[in-house]
């Protein structure tokens, strides 16, 4: 989850799929590292407070959901890229299943979207959600 309207479309679609299968749900966020902010002074510890901010906002949407869906929910945090963050989280739960919401940037046509890269990797059943 990263707060863009396809992640939370996927986030929906996963909290319906863990009520339905009566079973816990594990939302992952995954903040970028940033590696260009030591360049420009000061932007490490403003990006660093909007992360977190942003982290703070998912993880009380996140809440709010699973207690109105009553399900068990699990919020993980970490830092990296998402793909890397995923597949870790998705190993360390032991997922059932993995969902994501579609990629809509254009450069991922070339290198591959998060979904992609999860699904080639081939150890979870993966869901993308548009």
């Amino acid at each position: 989850m990263d707060g863009s309207d396809t992640s939370m479309r996927a986030a929906a679609y996963a909290c319906g799929l863990a009520r339905r299968q009566r079973c816990r749900l594990v939302v992952t966020y995954a903040a970028p590292v940033l590696t260009w902010a030591w360049a420009i002074p000061g932007a490490t510890s403003m990006l660093l407070a909007a992360h977190q901010e942003l982290e703070t906002e998912l993880r009380a949407e996140v809440q709010r959901a699973a207690e109105e869906m009553r399900i068990p929910v699990c919020f993980v945090s970490r830092r990296g890229d998402a793909y890397g963050c995923l597949r870790e989280v998705a190993a360390e739960v032991k997922a059932d299943i993995v969902v994501v919401g579609a990629s809509t940037q254009a450069h991922h046509v070339l290198g591959g979207s998060v979904a992609s890269r999860l699904v080639r990797l081939g150890r979870w059943p993966i869901t993308v959600v548009p």
